[in-house]
């Protein structure tokens, strides 16, 4: 509260970003945690709250007839334009939220004074909810190939990998102890992923200290060492995930990259992907864009194009795919580093995880996915997403990346994950807000010595504890498509602009409800009516039985699980997983246009007066609010249709 200059400023007006006259007048607080306007010109109360470790920029603009313009830019793409009545009171509350949107210490961030009303056994279960060991045991780790190393226990080897790591079986310590010293921040190769049907196996490291013609004999085992343990393969890959420019630059540094000559069976690729400062810049341009008020087409289509930023998303996914394709169709290993190995190589690997295996498209393993190979591996969190205040040069949208590269292929394959879009951006946003602990500090060594499971709690488990919230009502587990490696075309006109995350702010502009927000809508309708049908058999049997009625009710069973009267069919499934097995009639059937079967229609008793069954029949669907939309579809009336197409996946939801 010492920062806080001015704590209250009244008469403010809340200007709208769209259409400025629709400007609100109000209230504005601020707190140690939060910035709040509560408007006064409603007879609702209505309040905005925004977090101060959200905020990234508070910029007051040149003073008018109407007051001093204060604009506040938040990490999650929020934009508030306040208008303050007094120039002095404006430059009082610039000062308050600069000091308070960066914090200089750890304990100063939002997390630690969080205190939801839970108990230290809740929040050790909090932090116990997710299991790496486990998900290397899933994966078949250890076996005879690869084996869970204690050689970094003690963070000695390299403070910004974690303590436990897999490596080849035949890696000795003093091997991986001599590759690491000739590895950049010691981060020698290391598991991030097995394929135990073919063995092949992505791993990841950071550039070699080669230099022009250095060398070094226990780099070279090790790698020898990743290639023996697959068996199937003579050779491997090692991807540099840089421009080649780049990677030659750091030459000069005494860095650099493998040189083929020097290490056995290796193919060298290199990938292109643009260093944390080129994609700071992109995304600041591309937000310059979003931030115009009324752009004509060509102004936001060139402004787009002109940041580069889809071009950068490509880059990161056609990387993705290049390992994805050599693990699953080569049977290939391949290493992956960039320069130090926790930015370019994070997404690289945690893309083609994505693509290869259909576990880390539920809801549990994005998590697990995100915890392995962003936040053990040591993505600076703290750096990159400018949680304390420290040099803007380290700050980058590494992350924001990765996350857009899965709401692509989201876009591409809309039935193969158990998760929806608003679960990407409610991850975005906390990651941000640091409320909870997770995305705190660079490595793992840091967040041990921070105590952050002692004091802080983990968003995993809120996000599970809602995951009714975050499922994708398309997605459906036994789908063909579902399973198997995911094979995205990367056509230009296959990526999309992600408004839903850039511009969900946009109060003016018109209302925006998803596919998969309708479909759910659809599913609690549903559910409604199923639970309206068994009130009205309980009626009908009363009335059965006050009447002495012994006439049995003849009713087809109805199907209680999400997928309502999808057609049997006996054909077989393609495997192909391609964009375009999603494209055949996605939208064209409404799944508000389906019709039960004849075999489910309710024979009433023949006591009852038929006129009224009618009445009942056609007077239900008013009764309970909700429009008959369900006795048109043309997808009952041909039962040959394939129950994994995607009109039988609209029919589920």
């Amino acid at each position: 509260m010492e920062h806080i200059r001015l704590p209250k400023v009244e008469n403010v007006r809340l200007v709208d970003r769209i259409s400025p006259r629709r400007s609100s007048v109000g209230t504005l607080y601020l707190t140690a945690t939060h910035t709040i306007f509560v408007e006064d010109d409603t007879g609702v109360r209505t309040e905005t709250w925004v977090l101060h470790s959200l905020v990234c920029s508070v910029e007051k603009q040149s003073s008018a007839t109407t007051g001093c313009p204060l604009l506040i830019r938040c990490k999650n793409f929020q934009v508030l334009h306040f208008v303050i009545p007094q120039e002095r009171d404006c430059h009082d509350v610039q000062m308050s939220l600069q000091r308070l949107c960066q914090p200089e210490h750890y304990d100063e961030l939002y997390c630690f004074s969080y205190k939801p009303n839970i108990d230290s056994d809740e929040r050790r279960q909090e932090w116990d909810f997710l299991d790496l060991k486990a998900d290397f045991i899933r994966m078949g780790i250890p076996n005879s190939l690869w084996k869970l190393s204690p050689v970094n226990r003690d963070y000695k080897v390299s403070d910004t990998y974690p303590a436990d790591l897999c490596v080849p079986k035949s890696a000795t310590p003093p091997v991986i102890v001599g590759s690491s010293k000739f590895r950049s921040r010691g981060r020698f190769p290391t598991l991030s992923y097995y394929c135990k049907e073919n063995h092949a196996a992505i791993c990841r490291s950071s550039q070699p200290l080669s230099g022009f013609s250095a060398r070094c004999l226990e780099d070279e085992q090790m790698l020898e060492a990743i290639l023996r343990s697959n068996p199937r393969s003579d050779f491997m890959y090692v991807v540099d995930t840089r421009p080649k420019l780049n990677a030659m630059a750091n030459r000069a540094a005494g860095k650099g990259y493998e040189n083929e000559d020097n290490y056995s069976n290796i193919k060298f690729q290199f990938i292109g992907i643009e260093n944390i400062h080129v994609m700071r810049n992109s995304q600041q341009k591309m937000l310059e864009v979003c931030e115009l008020r009324s752009p004509s087409m060509s102004d936001f289509l060139e402004g787009l194009e002109s940041s580069g930023w889809l071009k950068h998303i490509k880059a990161v996914i056609d990387a993705g795919i290049f390992i994805a394709k050599a693990v699953a169709e080569e049977g290939v290993s391949v290493l992956v580093h960039c320069s130090d190995g926790w930015d370019r190589t994070a997404q690289v690997c945690s893309v083609a995880c994505v693509l290869l295996d259909p576990y880390y498209r539920t809801l549990k393993g994005l998590m697990v996915l995100m915890e392995r190979d962003w936040v053990s591996f040591g993505h600076k969190f703290s750096h990159r997403c400018n949680h304390l205040d420290g040099d803007p040069k380290e700050v980058s949208p590494v992350i924001d990346q990765f996350l857009e590269c899965v709401w692509q292929l989201m876009e591409q394959f809309p039935c193969a994950f158990e998760f929806n879009e608003r679960f990407l951006i409610t991850i975005h946003s906390h990651i941000y807000s640091c409320q909870y602990g997770n995305f705190i500090g660079n490595n793992q060594r840091e967040r041990i010595e921070l105590g952050l499971c002692e004091k802080t709690h983990s968003i995993w488990m809120y996000l599970w504890q809602n995951r009714t919230d975050y499922i994708n009502p398309l997605y459906r587990p036994d789908h063909s498509q579902t399973q198997g490696v995911l094979r995205p075309s990367t056509a230009p006109y296959c990526f999309k602009f992600w408004r839903a995350l850039y511009n969900r702010f946009d109060r003016g502009m018109h209302p925006r409800q998803s596919v998969a927000d309708y479909l759910m809508a659809i599913q609690e309708e549903t559910q409604q009516l199923e639970e309206q049908l068994a009130s009205h058999k309980e009626k009908i049997a009363k009335l059965d039985k006050e009447q002495g009625c012994h006439v049995g009710v003849k009713a087809a069973t109805l199907d209680k699980s999400p997928t309502l009267w999808v057609p049997n069919s006996d054909k077989g499934l393609a495997l192909a997983n391609t964009p375009q097995d999603y494209a055949g009639g996605f939208i064209g059937s409404s799944p508000c246009q389906q019709r039960a079967p004849e075999s489910s229609l309710i024979i009433l008793p023949q006591d009852l007066n038929q006129t009224s069954d009618a009445n009942h029949s056609n007077c239900s669907d008013q009764e309970s609010g909700i429009a008959d939309l369900s006795w048109r579809s043309p997808l009952s009336e041909d039962s040959t249709k394939d129950p994994d197409s995607d009109e039988a996946a609209y029919s589920a939801a």
